[in-house]
């Protein structure tokens, strides 16, 4: 491990200007970083613990929808009673995400911004552009069996890890920032960047940017709403296929829909294709079979990742019957 400065945040004007200076970056529940400074896969010079920030770990909901402070546990998230109620698909999403010990350090923020669990990311003796600019891609002709088959370059195919980012994306949520320029909202879909060129530049959020809070609005038929997810083993495992699905019926038509997928990404990936799809369609399985083909048209399948397009097709046509249901 490199050394590095520890500093507790105070507040979180002062966490905020000290972690706009270079090398400088947030601690919280620490799940994903502290393994990854074990692995000198980070390296920073300085990090702001930022855990005793108030302010910042309240669960409230009402006619605003829900509001999840970044600081908010993610066991404390799933058994929310306002979550499970309302907003079941995201209860679903935490409590299939890592292992119970986990669930009760790991915050609702820095789930949201967990580091991909690529090997070759993760294995600092292996190329890795997302690591180390312009050094390559191993996964791309190596072991790709868990990359992503959406939204993947010629620079980078990592798969986004997030459960809960998905089911978020699905319920239109928004971050809330607080920066050196002051606050701001960004749309969760928005949050995340493809990896194009510029496979480094994970997010849209800038040095010193903190994400303070997840609201998620007053959406009816949330309470309707499904996280499916498929993976190699039953527990602690990533998926290899996940989606988050809400509809809004009447009688047998989809007035609504709300289509994300996981595990075959390279960000938590809205399907605004399958909405399309499903949206006026009647609550049948063609329905669903047309919308979970448009969900992958755009796939671009490697050598060992392929069987991903059918299976997340199938992932998401057992959601959307299971919800139709």
């Amino acid at each position: 491990m490199y050394p590095f400065t520890y500093v507790r945040g105070d507040d979180r004007q002062a966490a905020v200007a000290l972690a706009a200076e270079p090398g400088t970056e947030f601690l919280a529940g620490g799940t994903d970083m502290l393994q990854l400074l074990k692995d000198e896969v980070r390296r920073p010079r300085r990090l702001v613990e930022i855990t005793s920030l108030s302010g910042m770990s309240e669960i409230s909901s009402g006619p605003q929808g829900l509001r999840l402070g970044a600081l908010a546990r993610m066991a404390d998230v799933a058994d929310h009673p306002a979550v499970r109620d309302e907003y079941p698909v995201i209860s679903q999403a935490l409590l299939a995400s890592a292992s119970p010990q986990v669930r009760n350090m790991a915050t609702i923020g820095g789930n949201l911004l967990q580091r991909t669990r690529c090997a070759y990311f993760r294995d600092t003796a292996m190329p890795c552009n997302r690591r180390e600019p312009g050094s390559g891609c191993s996964a791309i002709d190596g072991e790709n069996r868990l990359h992503a088959v959406l939204g993947g370059s010629d620079h980078c195919i990592a798969t986004h890890a997030s459960d809960l980012a998905v089911a978020l994306v699905a319920c239109d949520a928004v971050v809330v920032v607080t920066g050196p320029s002051g606050e701001q909202r960004i749309k969760l879909e928005d949050l995340h960047l493809l990896p194009g060129e510029t496979p480094e530049k994970e997010t849209v959020l800038q040095p010193g940017d903190l994400i303070t809070a997840v609201e998620v609005p007053p959406l009816a038929f949330a309470r309707r709403s499904l996280y499916r997810k498929v993976r190699d083993r039953a527990s602690f495992e990533f998926a290899l296929a996940a989606a988050a699905v809400a509809l809004d019926i009447d009688g047998g038509t989809i007035r609504q829909a709300r289509v994300a997928l996981g595990g075959v990404g390279t960000k938590p990936w809205r399907s605004h294709e399958a909405e399309k799809a499903l949206t006026g369609a009647k609550l049948e399985t063609a329905s669903f079979e047309k919308a979970a083909a448009a969900a992958l048209a755009a796939a671009r399948p490697l050598h060992q990742n392929g069987f991903k397009i059918i299976l997340a097709q199938r992932t998401l046509i057992r959601a959307l019957l299971t919800v139709g249901a």
